[in-house]
């Protein structure tokens, strides 16, 4: 008989941490479905809770919360790192079995390269764990639906089998996980796949390619779909190549996974820095990480996205509103909160600790974490951290929520926490180029993106003002700072899955991403609602950009206001608001002008650079408090203030 461990973050629960410490797991779908089908098989965890006795005491305490009598021999739960094979070796030791005999199931594909390495069979997902007690096959397939068939159809077929969708390119091609069995389900419920190598050890990511592309002129008599085709091939080739070749360790590090929206799937294997690569003329936000979820081809925002849609037509914010924002989103309090997260000020008033970086593999990113949580949690908000893992570090998302018990559904202001500076330039010792080290150099991040955390600590606190005076909103409010976006939107895209896995009403998520960056000339502001995933999420968001345009005359008077939708916006997939148009809810990303390309940015020219400052000339508050103003207002008015 087989023995089953099993990771629990990200792979059996989502995970969260109230700010008293208490845990809670919240299970993922199919979960029990697979633990029941196995109920008489011996099953343990290998998980890393923390270093600490009390930590590990309370992972075995919200587990059994969570999965009551599925987890009952104690000597099967592992607690610690997974950063190497020692502690898959002392789980199979456990077992008193061998090796072979042993299957870890885990999301993460650094940790499942370590179970194979201890002998150990390994489980890219919950639905997979049959497969590989087996020894059968997973592969990456592409699904593409015929005229007439629909994503509900799809997902019947897929729920029901082996099957784990990956991404939703459009209403006609779908990314997945699949056994052959789940091949076999497929073809006989009409669909069609097309197989891509198997995953094992590997991660599914989009890489957008910018470059532009020149289709053969043999294609010039062809119909625009076959053109269209034929272009998404050649970028997808340009892409994979440029890939390739930026690889130079040994074996095959990357696999082609074919055409992708603007770019190429690829799969990595594990430990590949796929996140570090950056396509020549690439804008930002190329790099798209994808996670495996059953319940993705779902949207559950779409249900509600249309009937929010008449709600968003009239949003000019009150007089009571304006004020209110006004008096505390002011420069002074933003650049307060630059100045604490990027280095200028001690991240806490009379402490001696600087922030150094955000980076997602530096240590003070937790500690900026720790720190707003306490703030958050001084202004009477309900705080909690969103764990994940990325490359073996225990990163969080931090939230801070204004619950409204008769509540339709919460409104969300957001922006993402960590910093990277991998497009500066580095020397060692000897004067030589070095590549950026995220563990060490500094990574400020004034622009990219403390301003848009200054914004949403900035609208927390108005919101707690508006409280103490007696107004409350209709609506819950949510304060959420996402972590490691720039390594491909992780930490948002684990927060919406868990939100949808959790049947979360959301009626419309306001994203800022760089608003203080500004060299001169017109003030303008830059807002986005260009969806690359289609149906309801489309009018909704388009509907919940026109709040802030409705916004914006009442405290950005003097700004020029630039309106990106549709599948053409270049900001569509690649900011934290993407993580919620892929679950069909109303989503738009706030910015200084600096995706737009039609004429000379004014943004910051401090991108992704050790210069990116609160000093840097290019760094602007009042310009900054200007776009957080009027956001928080179209917020605020969404939630009934």
């Amino acid at each position: 008989m087989p023995v089953l461990f099993f990771d629990i973050g990200e792979t059996l629960a989502d995970v969260s941490f109230g700010a008293d410490g208490s845990l809670t797991l919240r299970p993922r779908p199919r979960v029990f479905a697979v633990l029941d089908a196995f109920a008489g098989t011996r099953k343990g965890i290998i998980s890393n809770p923390g270093a600490g006795d009390a930590e590990r005491a309370a992972a075995a305490a919200a587990l059994n919360a969570a999965f009551p009598d599925r987890f009952t021999e104690a000597g099967l739960l592992h607690w610690g790192p997974k950063t190497a094979r020692g502690i898959f070796d002392g789980a199979v030791a456990s077992a008193g079995v061998a090796a072979d005999d042993c299957v870890f199931v885990g999301e993460d594909p650094d940790e499942r390269a370590f179970a194979r390495e201890a002998g150990m069979r390994a489980a890219a997902h919950p639905v997979f764990t049959l497969a590989a007690v087996e020894g059968r096959p997973v592969f990456w397939a592409r699904i593409n639906l015929l005229a007439g068939r629909s994503l509900a159809e799809l997902e019947a077929i897929a729920n029901a089998g082996e099957i784990v969708p990956v991404h939703v390119a459009s209403g006609e091609l779908v990314l997945v996980m699949a056994t052959a069995q789940g091949v076999e389900a497929l073809q006989q419920g009409g669909f069609t796949a097309d197989l891509r190598g198997q995953v094992e050890e590997t991660a599914a990511f989009l890489m957008r390619d910018d470059r532009p592309v020149s289709v053969p002129p043999s294609f010039a008599e062809s119909s625009a779909e076959a053109r269209a085709t034929a272009e998404a091939d050649i970028r997808a080739t340009a892409a994979f190549a440029f890939i390739s070749g930026e690889l130079n360790g040994p074996g095959p590090q990357v696999a082609s996974l074919g055409p992708a929206p603007g770019g190429v799937y690829i799969a990595a294997a594990a430990g590949t820095p796929v996140e570090d690569l950056h396509i020549t003329g690439a804008k930002p936000g190329h790099t798209e990480r994808l996670l495996p979820d059953p319940a993705l081809l779902s949207r559950p925002g779409e249900v509600h996205a249309e009937g929010f849609v008449d709600e968003f037509a009239d949003g000019a914010p009150s007089p009571e509103t304006v004020a209110a924002v006004r008096a505390v989103v002011t420069p002074a309090a933003m650049r307060g909160h630059v100045a604490r997260v990027s280095g200028v000020d001690p991240l806490v008033e009379g402490e001696p600790l600087k922030v150094r970086s955000r980076d997602a593999s530096n240590v003070d990113n937790a500690l900026v974490v720790g720190a707003l949580a306490r703030r958050l949690q001084d202004l009477g908000l309900t705080v909690r951290r969103h764990e994940f893992s990325w490359r073996g570090r225990r990163l969080s998302n931090l939230e801070a929520e204004f619950p409204v018990a008769s509540a339709d559904s919460a409104v969300l202001v957001t922006a993402h926490l960590d910093s990277t500076a991998a497009r500066g330039e580095f020397f060692d010792s000897s004067g030589l180029p070095r590549p950026y080290n995220p563990a060490v150099d500094p990574a400020p991040g004034a622009d990219d993106d403390a301003s848009g955390m200054a914004a949403v600590m900035s609208a927390a606190e108005c919101l707690s003002a508006m409280v103490a005076d007696g107004r409350t909103p209709a609506r819950t409010v949510r304060f959420v700072l996402f972590n490691a976006e720039e390594q491909g939107l992780v930490g948002s895209k684990a927060y919406a899955r868990a939100a949808a896995s959790a049947g979360d009403r959301i009626s419309g998520v306001f994203q800022m991403d760089m608003i203080a960056g500004f060299q001169g000339g017109t003030r303008t502001m830059e807002i986005h609602t260009g969806s690359s995933v289609p149906g309801p999420v489309v009018g909704a968001s388009d509907a919940l950009g026109n709040r802030v345009v409705q916004a914006a005359p009442a405290v950005a008077s003097d700004f020029s206001l630039q309106v990106l939708a549709g599948s053409g916006d270049p900001a569509a997939g690649r900011s934290d608001h993407a993580s919620f148009h892929e679950r069909g809810w109303a989503a738009t990303a706030v910015c200084e002008n600096f995706f737009d390309d039609t004429a000379p940015a004014t943004g910051t020219r401090q991108y992704h650079k050790p210069g990116d400052t609160l000093l840097d000339e290019d760094h602007d508050t009042d310009y900054a408090a200007a776009i957080a103003r009027t956001v928080t207002a179209a917020a605020f008015t969404l939630a009934g203030l």
